[in-house]
């Protein structure tokens, strides 16, 4: 349905040059001339000049390459300014590439920003008739869809009022309306649902399901909503700085995603110069990681799920009885949780020397958000050896099955999820 090719889109970007506080005559001179030829162009096409400016090549998309079958729920992700949006405008047709060229085999609608298409002062009845002819609808086909429109919009009592008088979210839920049921072949729908309520999201995301699986449509869907992305497409794109990072599945371009801010900790190996908040050299934790049920290391765990925590440590010296802590850490810093090898009733374990492995099966997650694991090593009486404080970054993704009363609250405050030790188990035995 769509390739792309060599894919680019420049933009110049403006400056006003830096003055000098001393200049000589050929100096004025020499920069009024340069001046003078940069903005020839701007000349000949009526151009508003600024005095000694200068102009910065921008490139929002550079070479980039895909193809895209019928049928497809593609899901594009990445951070602020990494070219997304851009790349649905050229998609839509609504810019130009600078370079490169894009094929697109069928009619598209597209959903990219709160009022794109419709005209203020026309009524919410006439711009559903206008978005139909400019998507090249016959009267007599936009009228068959017009009552299931209005119905999924939820606007029947403001159908006749000007669209400029719509709340942000009365303008979403019919733009997504008119996009979703006016047939196209291409739909693609940018981060604007965010503005939409609840309720009304969850609608959108199960339309656009119906959209792909039952006719055969093919959408593209951006968002940073990571768990609708995951549920809803089948692959996805990762935009980077402009360039595609990753081209795969959805679940694998969301894990490479998520952990790219965190790259320093995103394989769960803990180095000797890793940081520590304290170590006595005894005893060196040396991996850290959620893994996940195909037993892959994971940043993503969904609500309501189980997931193991994996922790490996190298013992350098003998230890006669220790035991291990493993706790998770939200996003501004404070610990939810805290779990030892020697909860409900297990006994502290002796550490020879050589490398030691153990388990821990978490039942019930968190919230929904960003975490990181800790992990420490401690003897029996709770002086600590070794200890890291931020061992492994993972994200806590809202699918709507978890439930908030299966957390339960510690006597120190922190959250105490139901949960099993596994282990521990020597993987080698240094003599």
């Amino acid at each position: 349905m769509i390739r792309a090719e060599g894919l680019g889109k420049k933009y110049g970007i403006r400056h006003e040059a830096e003055r000098e506080r001393y200049t000589a005559l050929r100096d004025v001179i020499a920069r009024k001339t340069k001046s003078l030829a940069r903005s020839a162009p701007d000349l000949f096409r009526r151009r508003t000049m600024v005095a000694d400016e200068k102009i910065e090549e921008f490139w929002a998309l550079k070479n980039v390459n895909f193809e895209i079958k019928r049928g497809e729920v593609v899901g594009i992700i990445g951070r602020n300014g990494a070219g997304k949006s851009t790349l649905l405008k050229i998609l839509s047709r609504i810019t130009e590439p600078s370079e490169g060229r894009v094929e697109i085999n069928g009619r598209v609608a597209s959903l990219l920003e709160v009022g794109t298409g419709f005209h203020p002062e026309l009524s919410g009845r006439e711009n559903i008739f206008l978005n139909g002819a400019i998507l090249g609808m016959t009267r007599a086909e936009i009228r068959a869809q017009f009552d299931e429109i209005v119905a999924f919009a939820g606007v029947e009592p403001f159908l006749d009022t000007p669209v400029k008088r719509y709340s942000s979210g009365m303008y979403v839920r019919l733009a997504f309306a008119v996009a979703a049921h006016l047939e196209p072949e291409i739909l693609v729908v940018d981060e604007v649902l965010a503005v939409g309520d609840a309720e009304f999201q969850k609608k959108c995301l199960g339309k656009m399901q119906e959209f792909s699986r039952q006719h055969g449509r093919t959408v593209l869907f951006v968002s940073h909503n990571i768990a609708a992305i995951k549920s809803l497409c089948q692959a996805g794109i990762w935009l980077n700085k402009g360039q595609i990072e990753y081209r795969g599945d959805a679940g694998s371009a969301a894990e490479r995603y998520l952990c790219s801010g965190a790259v320093d900790v995103c394989d769960g190996l803990i180095s000797d110069t890793h940081p520590r908040l304290y170590s006595t050299g005894a005893a060196k934790l040396r991996r850290v990681q959620i893994i996940n049920s195909n037993n892959e290391s994971a940043h993503t765990v969904d609500t309501g799920k189980p997931f193991d925590i994996l922790i490996q440590w190298e013992v350098i010296k003998d230890i006669q009885s220790g035991m291990i802590e493993v706790g998770i850490i939200d996003s501004e810093g404070r610990q939810v949780t805290q779990s030892f090898s020697c909860d409900g009733g297990a006994s502290p374990f002796p550490m020879e020397r050589g490398l030691h492995e153990i388990w821990l099966r978490i039942d019930t997650t968190v919230f929904p958000g960003h975490y990181s694991l800790l992990a420490g090593i401690h003897t029996a009486d709770g002086a600590t050896i070794d200890f890291v404080e931020r061992a492994f970054d993972f994200h806590v993704l809202n699918t709507g099955t978890g439930d908030p009363n299966h957390y339960r609250w510690g006597v120190r405050g922190y959250l105490r999820p139901t949960q099993r030790w596994r282990g521990p188990f020597v993987l080698k035995r240094e003599r």
